[in-house]
């Protein structure tokens, strides 16, 4: 402080000092001795602080750095580690997942291949089933045509105004078959049925004839407006008389087993007249009219 003041009275200069009383020559001096203090205090204090708030910040910064070096130091051998570590952990997802995947891919072929055959049977047992309901459908239909073909000229169903002398027949002797039971050759066509099987008249015409025959046992005839005569023969009962006119299809007799008759049947005869040895066969004829036996 004493240097500071005798600092202070040097730089006050003679002239001043001589020029001032003694009190204020003190005065000056001790007010520029405080300048000068000030001036040297206040750089002073504020180097001393600088370095004060320098030398923690520095030590900081060296923790700070040391620290983060040390983190970083860490954190990269932690990633060092994390990714030694990892790695083989990846290795072994990405190993294990490989195997799934393959067998995932190998389930869905397998199940893809048994979707096709499953499809393919699908589509045989659509396409045997469809086969079966066509050829049922094919079987139904020719069924319906033979029954409506054999249903044709039947007593109901009359073809160009001629039937079927019986339904439901099997047919036995034919037209000029030879045999013990006849003198000469077979004069028309038998139909084999039960006795008492309704027999309808096979065109409409007038009864000429109805009575016992002989061979024919009991027999009708009747001629019809074509000039062609039909004979129904071995009948159990009549259900017409001479005289009567007939209609097509309506029913004149029974079937039966009487005269030269080897079993229950009806013999039909077409002739050019009421009499025996006129006959023609009975089979073309009606087919001519559109009746198949």
């Amino acid at each position: 402080m004493r240097k500071t003041f005798e600092t202070a009275r040097a730089a006050v200069s003679h002239r001043t000092r001589a020029a001032l009383s003694p009190r204020t020559r003190v005065r000056a001096i001790a007010v520029t001795a405080c300048v000068a203090a000030s001036a040297t205090a206040v750089p002073l204090a504020l180097t001393t602080a600088d370095n004060a708030a320098a030398a923690p910040t520095g030590a900081g910064q060296r923790i700070t750095q040391t620290t983060d070096q040390a983190g970083t130091h860490t954190g990269t051998n932690g990633d060092h580690t994390a990714t030694h570590r990892t790695t083989p952990a990846k290795k072994s997802a990405t190993d294990t997942a490989k195997p799934a995947n393959q067998a995932a891919t190998t389930d869905t072929a397998a199940k893809a291949a048994q979707n096709h055959r499953a499809a393919q049977a699908a589509a045989k047992t659509a396409q045997a089933k469809q086969a079966q309901v066509k050829q049922a459908a094919q079987v139904k239909k020719a069924a319906q045509v033979k029954k409506a073909a054999a249903s044709r000229g039947e007593h109901g169903n009359p073809v160009n105004g001629w039937v079927k002398p019986v339904d439901d027949y099997t047919l036995s002797a034919s037209y000029a078959q030879a045999g013990a039971r006849w003198a000469h050759k077979h004069s028309g066509q038998d139909f084999a049925v039960p006795t008492g099987t309704p027999v309808h008249a096979a065109h409409a015409g007038t009864v000429v004839e109805a009575g016992w025959g002989g061979a024919y046992g009991n027999n009708i005839v009747i001629k019809h407006d074509t000039g062609r005569y039909t004979q129904y023969a071995h009948l159990s009962a009549f259900k017409a008389q001479v005289g009567q006119k007939v209609n097509v299809g309506q029913q004149i007799a029974l079937s039966g087993n009487t005269g030269n008759s080897s079993g229950p049947h009806l013999h039909f005869e077409v002739r050019n007249t009421p009499i025996y040895g006129s006959a023609i066969n009975p089979v073309p004829f009606l087919q001519a009219k559109g009746i198949n036996l």
